[in-house]
């Protein structure tokens, strides 16, 4: 049925088209799991029509398919929707498939329209922004300057630019010897070449690259470069005239105020020919100028805040696709901390007074479970609340739009970019964002008040270090009252959250917390130290405490029942394995393979060199090996996560290198040419955890080890008596390590 209907949509008349391509972005691809695959190669598809034979204009072809195109994206906008296509692999070519519409409807002046079914009228400008909108959102444009390489190392994820998305899209085209065994591979491959069968690269869409490279530069650096007399700065004056035509036609222009250049509208021109009938990329271009002169503007007093908002909100509507250049002109310019604070006092900009404290004491609750100290929103309320300037005229634009479907697209473009740069502001901008916004929609109040209690962590890294802490304690069930004393993944995760929950508003879980704060984490290398920190920490906890409470009950009631308190060693690995699992998940979500790599190299080295004094103070024989098979666990669940078990991964091709570099490091110590500073019994239960894991679990990664290497580590497990360990290494060693296991066999017949 769905590949009849796909048919409509490319052999109907018009009106067919539209209804079929209406249906295809319905139900069959929200809700039907079952035939969802083929819904999305379906749209992808017509997103990328082809020209047809008859075709002899001297324009694309595209233009003609505007109706079905805009249907098709603003039918695939939602949210969930762009989940579906990513969970199916297909960002990548939808993103393909959205870069030659938006140029060339980008490039149309809008005096065409078209008229749908519905009897909407459209034009250039509106296919284009609502296309636009779309493609911004599959590569994560709306995130904080940080995380586009400015300043601090950018965190994990941020790469991801429209150059890699094409990237990936053409790495599909390429034929190997798996793709025919590999179903999903073949199911991209055939998408990807349904559309162009040759690769694409940004070079070929000038406007749209022209236009990144201004985001880029305006992420860089302040904004120059606007020369009198040239075709931007005539556009630059006729957006301002349009904008602030009341305050042009009663006092001096903005823009002879902002911009240098003299006023070139008159008092008396109507509104519409204030809009200037202009490409869309040749307004996105003037778009920069256009914001920093309004706010240069209301900076020295010349523009009201209201004005300002209602300016933007103005060009906005007019362009819906300079929404996006407004919020990558706003978050560099906050980012670069140049603006003075205004204070939000509900006369010039709006005041989130009405409930702050209210939207303070839900942070307060949702953070209970962690034992972070939140820090106060206002000193016994006298402090007034203050925004820097750019975030108080972005929030000020986003409250002027409707809570409506057609606002939506764009709301979703601007929300997660204004909660971004709020929270990457001082303490307590996002409070204060999510106090207004909550004003505005109040349903949305839980997901507001939860990204503020978020940022909590983003400005401390003593929070950070506490929440990871709230982690492992709720997981292996040690606090006294957790938000579940039995641990495991449900008190580490917890059960959802929200104000409709009986008693509203709970303390959330702490994983569910860590995974909203680590993208932002600016610097994540102290994270495997602290982790590994406490994950000893936790092995002391296990080993000292017992068993839990409900286990210890159960114990004493069985006929081979334990003395109350005795471990269970048993039990206790099963939990020392549930630790170094948080840990190794942790370290993975956290850094990557750069954060594993640093681990193995140089953390794990070094902790085994340092003298650990808590270890030996607290510590017994029972504590030092089982945080010995900890870090053992640990450190090949890490490398399992980074390189995978088998060389079927691209990743895999950096084991050699680091595992062989940690495996050297093992055999110098046993050599007796590295002193360690950790207890004896720690680092025998770590060599031989490791070892048995690596023969037992990940026998290729032995076939990658030096043989040299291979034969030093069999040398120092034998002088353990570790004789049969030693022989397995030997054994899946390869040819090189015959030699030595035979020896090894020989010996042991001999004794």
């Amino acid at each position: 049925e769905l590949e009849k209907i796909f048919e409509i949509a490319v052999n109907g008349s018009e009106d067919e088209k539209i209804s079929a391509a209406t249906i295809l972005c319905g139900a069959s691809l929200i809700r039907g799991w079952n035939i969802q695959e083929y819904t999305v190669k379906f749209i992808t598809r017509l997103m990328s029509p082809p020209v047809p034979a008859d075709f002899t204009g001297s324009d694309s072809h595209l233009i003609d398919y505007a109706p079905m195109l805009n249907v098709l994206i603003v039918g695939i906008a939602s949210v969930d929707c762009v989940q579906i296509f990513s969970l199916h692999g297909l960002v990548p070519q939808l993103a393909c498939s959205l870069m030659p519409i938006c140029e060339v409807f980008g490039s149309c002046v809008p005096n065409l329209s078209w008229t749908l079914p519905s009897g909407e009228e459209i034009s250039p400008h509106a296919v284009f922004s609502n296309a636009f909108a779309l493609l911004l959102k599959l590569w994560r444009f709306n995130h904080p300057p940080i995380e586009h390489g400015v300043g601090d190392v950018p965190t994990v994820g941020s790469q991801l630019t429209p150059e890699y998305l094409l990237l990936v899209r053409n790495s599909h085209l390429l034929s190997s010897e798996n793709t025919h065994k590999d179903r999903n591979k073949r199911r991209l491959s055939e998408v990807a070449s349904s559309s162009s069968p040759e690769p694409v690269f940004l070079d070929s869409f000038p406007k749209l690259k022209v236009w990144y490279r201004q985001h880029q530069r305006c992420i860089a650096a302040t904004l120059s470069g606007l020369v009198h007399g040239t075709t931007v700065h005539q556009t630059v004056d006729r957006l301002l005239n349009m904008m602030f035509r009341k305050i042009n036609k009663g006092s001096q222009s903005i823009t002879s105020v902002t911009s240098g250049s003299s006023s070139s509208s008159g008092a008396g021109i109507e509104d519409n020919s204030l809009k200037p009938e202009l490409p869309a990329w040749d307004i996105l271009e003037a778009v920069p100028y256009v914001v920093d002169a309004a706010l240069t503007a209301c900076a020295h007093g010349k523009l009201s805040p209201r004005e300002l908002a209602t300016g933007l909100k103005d060009l906005a509507d007019f362009l819906p696709a300079s929404l996006a250049t407004i919020v990558s002109y706003f978050s560099a310019e906050v980012s670069r901390c140049v603006w003075k604070p205004v204070v939000m006092n509900g006369m010039d900009w709006p005041s989130p007074a009405a409930n702050l404290s209210n939207v303070e004491e839900h942070i307060k609750k949702i953070l209970a479970a962690t034992g972070v100290d939140v820090p106060r929103l206002s000193a016994g309320g006298s402090s007034p609340a203050t925004l820097p300037l750019p975030l108080a005229a972005f929030v000020s634009v986003t409250i002027t739009y409707k809570i409506d479907k057609t606002s939506e697209r764009f709301l979703n473009l601007a929300g997660p970019a204004l909660e971004s740069l709020a929270a990457d502001c001082p303490w307590p901008c996002m409070p204060i964002v999510a106090s207004l916004w909550t004003q505005k929609a109040k349903r949305w109040f839980d997901f507001l008040v939860f990204s503020a209690s978020r940022t909590v962590f983003l400005h401390n890294s003593d929070a950070i270090v506490q929440l990871l802490k709230s982690c492992f304690t709720a997981t292996l069930g040690l606090n006294i009252a957790p938000i579940s004393s039995n641990g495991g993944v449900g008190a580490l995760l917890g059960h959802g959250f929200g104000s409709h929950f009986c008693g509203g508003l709970s303390p959330v879980a702490p994983g569910i917390l860590y995974l909203r704060v680590y993208r932002s984490i600016r610097d994540i290398v102290f994270i495997t130290e602290e982790v590994v920190s406490l994950l000893m920490h936790s092995v002391r906890e296990i080993a000292c405490s017992g068993l839990p409470k409900q286990k210890l009950d159960k114990l004493k009631r069985s006929k081979n029942g334990m003395k109350y308190g005795q471990v269970s060693l048993a039990a206790a690995m099963t939990r020392v394995k549930l630790a170094a699992s948080l840990a190794a998940s942790l370290v993975w979500l956290s850094g990557g393979h750069g954060l594993v790599q640093s681990l193995i190299k140089e953390t794990l080295p070094s902790w085994f060199i340092s003298v650990h004094r808590s270890d030996r103070d607290q510590g017994s024989g029972l504590v030092a090996m089982l945080g010995g098979y900890a870090l053992a666990y640990f450190t090949v669940l890490c490398g399992a996560f980074a390189w995978g078990v088998d060389s079927s991964s691209s990743a895999s091709k950096r084991r050699p290198k680091i595992l062989g570099s940690h495996m050297e490091f093992l055999a110098s110590a046993l050599d007796g040419k590295i002193s360690l500073g950790c207890d004896g019994a720690t680092w025998h239960a770590y060599v031989s955890g490791f070892v048995s894991l690596m023969v037992g679990c990940t026998p290729n990664w032995v076939l990658e080890v030096d043989v040299d290497v291979l034969r030093r580590l069999s040398k120092g497990l034998r002088q353990w008596n570790e004789e049969e360990l030693a022989l397995a290494l030997l054994g899946i060693g390869g040819v090189g390590t015959m030699g030595a296991a035979a020896e090894l066999i020989i010996e042991h017949f001999d004794s």
